[in-house]
């Protein structure tokens, strides 16, 4: 009978780790030299730890990576290889718990990164903020919304660098944005379409994979964590684990920080008046929907406009669940299958002009912005327009080189970065008000006074 490792169990458990250790001082407040490299340890070996982060993390000193999979471990210490070839992969630690992290290595991080399934993102990141380590974790903040409020009000009490991994933050585009928005280019925006192709989620009526052996190097207890428990099946790990309710947080969870970012930020929209769920495709008590449009509403901010912010993935309605409408690792789906704001395609054949996959349209009652995923080809509409309006004053600093740089330079006693927690904390919450939506059912409206303080 397996042990059921639930989520008051496991936090008790790992803050027993930190319990008797006095926080020490955050490394940001005695830098060292600027060239002195940090010490590293990456928690998470998936695809986006040692695809997109190890590269980052051999620019500094990895000391350690963590994940529950041998396998993933192993693969880890061969992309250090193949990147740095001058590191010492026998000097790094390998460790398939993070409690035993920083049980053994605790005063000897300056720094963790996080890329492990959401619901893990809270705890380790909780562990090392108390140890005084900086803390980078990948969107979203955390998998919850207190959790991500005790993210953010711990980050503050102990005085660390962090930071959120949407990288289109670091980005020109997002700069240009809130240039473009902040002198008037769009007039007063009352509407926001925000949309992704990816489809983490399944139909209804589908039922839980039966349950397999663990796989051989896989700790599958540590991989569940503070999760409930359940047993492991070809659903949920390498990749899977977004479309369950338990462990991911669906195609908004997975994209939403990145997508919703840029007008959250151009158009100050931390707390909306109130969230619906206007229709989803599929979903069930287990596991996300295939396609959902959620709705935010705004009150004036500041001078601005009310305003009301759509969020459109995954299957359209009426499209089947297969091999041809979805498909690959990232579950994209096919173009004849999207469930896309309908003003995408008639601003596509009004101004004969293809717009992102991923991305988001911002409609002022003076003009309308489009940009892809990350901020990138942010232009006016039509094509004359922008070319028309007088390119803004840069009045935000822009940063050099990466997400992941922009971080570290932040350690060493630099200006916080770019998506640190006081940004991404409140970002979180309104892409998980949208799970909250989801659980709710379609046509409930949930009214919140957050915005009036």
């Amino acid at each position: 009978m397996p042990v059921n490792w639930g989520r008051r169990t496991f936090v008790k458990a790992a803050l027993a780790v930190v319990g008797g250790q006095t926080t020490r001082t955050a490394y940001s407040q005695s830098a060292p030299a600027a060239k002195k490299p940090l010490r590293v340890a990456l928690i998470g070996c998936g695809l986006q730890g040692v695809g997109v982060h190890i590269p980052a993390l051999c620019k500094e000193r990895l000391v350690a990576v963590v994940d529950p999979d041998t396998r993933r471990l192993d693969a880890a210490l061969k992309r250090v290889r193949e990147v740095s070839p001058a590191t010492d992969t026998a000097a790094i630690r390998t460790f398939g718990d993070y409690r035993r992290l920083f049980d053994a290595m605790g005063r000897e991080l300056d720094a963790v990164l996080i890329a492990t399934p959401n619901h893990q993102h809270a705890l380790p990141a909780l562990l090392a903020i108390r140890l005084g380590l900086h803390v980078y974790v990948e969107k979203p903040l955390a998998h919850t919304i207190e959790e991500t409020r005790q993210l953010v009000a711990e980050a503050r009490r102990h005085g660390v660098v962090t930071q959120m991994g949407n990288q289109g933050q670091s980005s020109e585009g997002s700069r240009l944005l809130c240039e473009y928005v902040a002198a008037g280019a769009l007039g007063q925006v009352h509407t926001v379409h925000c949309w992704t192709d990816r489809c983490n989620g399944f139909p209804s009526g589908i039922a839980r994979p039966p349950a397999r052996p663990v796989p051989a190097g896989l700790d599958w207890k540590a991989w569940l964590g503070p999760a409930p428990y359940r047993d492991y099946h070809d659903g949920l790990h390498p990749h899977d684990w977004h479309s369950w309710r338990d462990f991911g947080n669906g195609s908004i969870g997975n994209m939403g920080c990145h997508i919703i970012n840029h007008a959250y930020w151009a158009l100050k929209l931390a707390h909306p008046a109130a969230v619906e769920l206007e229709e989803a495709n599929g979903g069930s008590d287990d596991y996300w929907p295939v396609g959902s449009r959620i709705r935010w509403e705004f009150p004036a901010r500041g001078g601005l406009a009310p305003l009301t912010l759509y969020w459109h993935d995954g299957l359209a309605k009426g499209k089947p669940f297969n091999k041809q409408t979805v498909d690959g690792t990232y579950k994209h789906v096919a173009r004849d299958a999207w469930n896309l704001p309908p003003i995408r395609a008639e601003l596509e054949q009004k101004y004969d002009r293809e717009l992102p996959e991923e991305g988001s349209l911002l409609i002022g009652d003076k003009g309308i912005m489009v940009l892809g995923r990350h901020a990138d080809g942010c232009r006016m509409l039509p094509e004359a327009a922008h070319r028309a309006f007088p390119r803004p004053a840069r009045t935000l600093p822009r940063v050099k080189g990466t997400h992941q740089a922009d971080f570290f330079r932040a350690c060493r006693g630099g200006a916080p970065a770019s998506s640190n927690f006081d940004h991404a904390g409140p970002l979180t919450e309104l892409v998980l008000l949208g799970n909250l939506a989801v659980r709710a059912g379609e046509g409930r409206r949930i009214q919140s006074n957050r915005h009036q303080g």
